[in-house]
Order: structure tokens, then sequence, then C-alpha cells
């Protein structure tokens, strides 16, 4: 899921960076810097499900 938020991110920042938008808060570099800090989150593990329920081996009856 990170992923993919990353993903729209870095969109946004090439989109904004298209279309030469700045602003005092938000500019490229931060969008950047955020898409990467999603990316490095993701690759950790944050935000992953598991599933704790243990798998049953064989075949249920």
């Amino acid at each position: 899921m990170l992923a993919i938020v990353a993903a729209i991110v870095f969109a946004l920042a090439l989109l904004f960076d298209l279309a030469d938008v700045s602003s005092d808060a938000i500019d490229n570099g931060t969008l950047t810097v955020l898409g990467l800090l999603l990316v490095a989150l993701h690759l950790a593990g944050v935000g992953t499900s598991t599933n704790w329920r243990p798998r049953r081996s064989g075949r249920r009856r």
C-alpha cells in the first residue's frame, strides 16, 4: 500500500515539475523525499498485514 502511495507522490512531483508549479511549503524536492520515505517504509515491511492464525496441515474433514 505504501508503494502505491509513493508512486502517486512521485507522479505528483513529476507533474509539478513539468508544469513549473512552485510553493513555499511543498516543492519537488519535498515530494521526492516523501516518496523515498514511503518506499523505504514499504521495503522495511511497515504497513504489511500478517496472518496470525496458523495454517492447518492436511485436509479439512
